[in-house]
């Protein structure tokens, strides 16, 4: 990374996810933490003590000291927290997904926009190193494989339980919407869904089955009610079949050449993920603070828009099978899962 000297960052939310955005951002040569604000208090000043950062009790005295912040909210919260940032002419990073809804979205995109800020969308997928590859060679994908299981989280206290403001195509598998939109470039034919709440008042495990324009078809299952944990993503192309398996941290490519097939082993930790998207981040922003030229990051605002409206149309889609075939559901009630 050039040397820009280091960019004044903030954390808003620091729960489960924006507490590693808090410790890696402490850690990057290329970033001072300014602070870090929660509305949880206690939730803060823990984070707060660990790795000796300032905690605010104002979010918007901690973004005036701020040349770049990250939001790491619940989702439903996204578009109240990073529109006031956008609109002071604050650089923004936002976890996924975007926001809940598509016009929120979209209200975020152009606030950006007119602002001229670098407007980042925390798909971590991205940057892992299978990615890597994948992104390479996506010309001839004609298949993708992804499935995506996780048990259903643990409740906490004064708050749903995490990721369930919002159903699992928002929480789960918009990562795998996202790496999908970025191998196949076509437009899509059409979408066949099934997914239905379990635990939830949204749905907790959803099939997707997509097909392109240009042939190419994706199956996507996610579910956050598995008692077996599963990350999988596996790609087949004209000549060549892509596995990565982020359980076992272990990724395969095995190619056709003259002779057979050729086998490349790939191991998911070469990297950390999520350092490597917040230096993006921190490189884009200070490139265009640099320059007076909006830098994009890797995974830019519009890209998170355009994964939220894949996302929104498989929710929509799932919910007019259910009605079409009567299908009704009585989600249990927290007292039951506690």
């Amino acid at each position: 990374m050039e040397n820009f000297g280091k960019l004044k960052v903030g954390v808003i939310g620091v729960g489960a996810l924006g507490r590693h955005h808090a410790r890696l951002y402490a850690q990057s040569p290329n970033a001072e933490v300014v602070g870090i604000f929660d509305v949880s208090k206690d939730n803060a000043n823990a984070v707060g003590t660990e790795f000796g950062l300032k905690v605010f009790d104002d979010w918007k005295e901690l973004a005036q000291q701020c040349d770049a912040l990250s939001v790491a909210v619940p989702a439903n919260y996204h578009f109240n927290a990073t529109m006031p940032l956008l609109e002071m002419g604050k650089h923004v990073l936002v976890e996924k997904p975007i926001a809940a809804n598509i016009p929120e979205a979209e209200a975020m995109v152009a606030a950006a926009k007119k602002s001229g800020v670098v407007f980042a969308v925390g798909h971590v997928e991205r940057f892992n190193p299978a990615m890597d590859f994948l992104e390479k060679y996506h010309a001839a994908t004609r298949f993708i494989e992804a499935h995506r299981l996780a048990k259903y989280p643990p409740p906490r206290v004064g708050a749903p339980r995490r990721g369930t403001e919002v159903s699992v195509v928002l929480d789960l598998m918009i990562h795998d919407i996202d790496l999908v939109l970025t191998m196949v470039k076509s437009e899509i034919e059409r979408i066949d869904v099934v997914g239905i709440p379990v635990l939830s008042k949204t749905e907790d495990i959803v099939n997707a089955r997509i097909k392109f324009v240009n042939g190419s078809c994706a199956s996507l299952t996610a579910s956050r009610v598995s008692q077996d944990p599963l990350r999988r993503f596996r790609v087949f192309q004209e000549d060549c079949y892509i596995s990565m398996d982020y359980g076992s941290h272990f990724g395969m490519v095995l190619k056709r050449n003259k002779i057979g097939l050729a086998r490349k082993d790939v191991n998911l930790d070469d990297k950390n993920a999520l350092a490597a998207e917040l230096e993006d981040f921190i490189l884009a922003v200070n490139k265009t603070r640099s320059s007076g030229v909006l830098c994009e990051p890797k995974v830019p605002g519009e890209q998170g828009l355009r994964a939220l409206r894949v996302a929104v149309a498989i929710e929509q889609e799932a919910r007019r099978y259910n009605e079409q075939y009567g299908f009704k559901f009585a989600p249990c009630t927290p007292d039951e899962l506690n």
